[in-house]
């Protein structure tokens, strides 16, 4: 679902406890094994994030770029319910992406966690580049390049945190 021009939702209804899902999202290291868009390699922090206003490093890869590090800054925290991030390239190995380190993107990543039913949660997950510079929503299509990663990713949390399988059929 789309809510604006430059901001794109998934959302899917998780069969396991909204602490569970939140720890997982708050925990760098997992990111790796739930990301959908096959680019984060590993996280650089060793600790989960704790609140707004702490960061996490992840190592990152994709094709046109190589490898590069994105630092995250948590800009919304409500344990269980909210988490969200905006990144900033803090590392590149293309000479043509090292004039980008340090310059925010004006993106976020969000997860939002809302109950539903006992031991169940509905997880959607946000990216929002309204306040991007013209070129990024340009390359992002608004956004919505990512809707399949997005839907991917939500398969991969459910995968790692579900008390129970979800039948192939409700998919």
């Amino acid at each position: 679902m789309t809510e604006s021009p430059n901001v794109v939702s998934a959302a899917r209804r998780i069969p396991a406890p909204a602490s569970r899902i939140f720890a997982v999202l708050a925990d760098p290291r997992r990111h790796p094994e739930i990301d959908g868009s096959g680019m984060v390699k590993c996280a650089l922090t060793t600790q989960p994030v704790a609140g707004v206003g702490d960061v996490f490093v992840m190592a990152m890869h994709n094709a046109e770029m190589g490898d590069y590090e994105m630092t995250s800054q948590v800009v919304e925290y409500e344990p269980d319910r909210t988490i969200a991030w905006e990144p900033v390239l803090t590392a590149a190995t293309r000479e043509e992406d090292k004039d980008g380190i340090g310059e925010p993107a004006h993106y976020r990543w969000s997860y939002t966690l809302t109950p539903d039913g006992e031991n169940v949660t509905v997880v959607t997950e946000t990216y929002d580049c309204t306040d991007a510079p013209a070129w990024l929503q340009k390359v992002v299509k608004g956004g919505q390049r990512w809707l399949p990663t997005m839907e991917v990713t939500l398969q991969r949390i459910e995968d790692v945190t579900s008390s129970t399988p979800t039948p192939s059929g409700d998919r």
